[in-house]
């Protein structure tokens, strides 16, 4: 025997969201990151930590909102990925402004702090202090899976990068991951809402099956 359908089903649980995990990670890096290197009298700075910290809150409160409107949900996870695009804009454009480097998708470090999967702010500045001093491109001295062979043919001498541009391209490498996992999501509630509709749809059909019940 199945279920009934219940009125308002199993909703919040964004903490294990990887969208929720990477999105918080990436606010905690450019909070540090705009303490460092943006004059505290910039407007950047906190518009910088404003985007990161929206793209947090509403991933959070999209999914808590979504047990009575998954309208309000898809809504609040494009609001989400909105702000990280916005702050993503923000650290090219500190990059270009000042003439540093802004990386290659594949660029072997910012591979390697992807493969790394930071789970702290800490984590992402032991790799950048790996990749300035030239410690394997911030991999695990350069060596990866049970082989232990070689991630990249680049020199594992000093890069020359300096701190702001590492700690910017780190920012960028996780908010690439915050935002393709954010589309993914997306996608799928997008789906969900076409195919099951709303909670007015919803309150149909459980008041339906009550109706019906012998």
């Amino acid at each position: 025997m199945t279920e009934p359908e219940k009125l308002i089903p199993l909703h919040g649980g964004y903490r294990k969201l990887k969208s929720f995990q990477v999105a918080q990670l990436a606010y905690d890096v450019t909070v540090r990151f705009a303490e460092k290197y943006i004059d505290y009298k910039s407007r950047t700075r906190d518009q910088m930590v404003q985007a990161a910290r929206s793209g947090v809150q509403n991933i959070a409160e999209g999914s808590q909102a979504s047990g009575t409107s998954k309208k309000t949900e898809l809504k609040l996870t494009n609001v989400a990925r909105a702000s990280l695009e916005e702050l993503r804009l923000d650290y090219e454009d500190y990059l270009r402004q000042r003439g540093l480097a802004l990386w290659e998708r594949e660029d072997p470090r910012r591979v390697a702090l992807i493969a790394r999967r930071p789970a702290t702010a800490d984590d992402v500045a032991a790799w950048a202090r790996e990749v300035h001093e030239g410690n394997g491109l911030g991999g695990q001295n350069g060596l990866s899976g049970p082989g232990k062979e070689p991630t990249s043919t680049v020199s594992t001498k000093s890069t020359g990068s300096t701190y702001p541009e590492i700690a910017a391209n780190g920012a960028l490498a996780l908010l690439a991951v915050a935002c393709s996992l954010l589309d993914r999501q997306l996608a799928s509630q997008e789906k969900a809402f076409m195919e099951e509709g709303g909670f007015t749809e919803r309150l149909y059909r459980v008041r339906s099956q009550r109706r019906n019940r012998p």
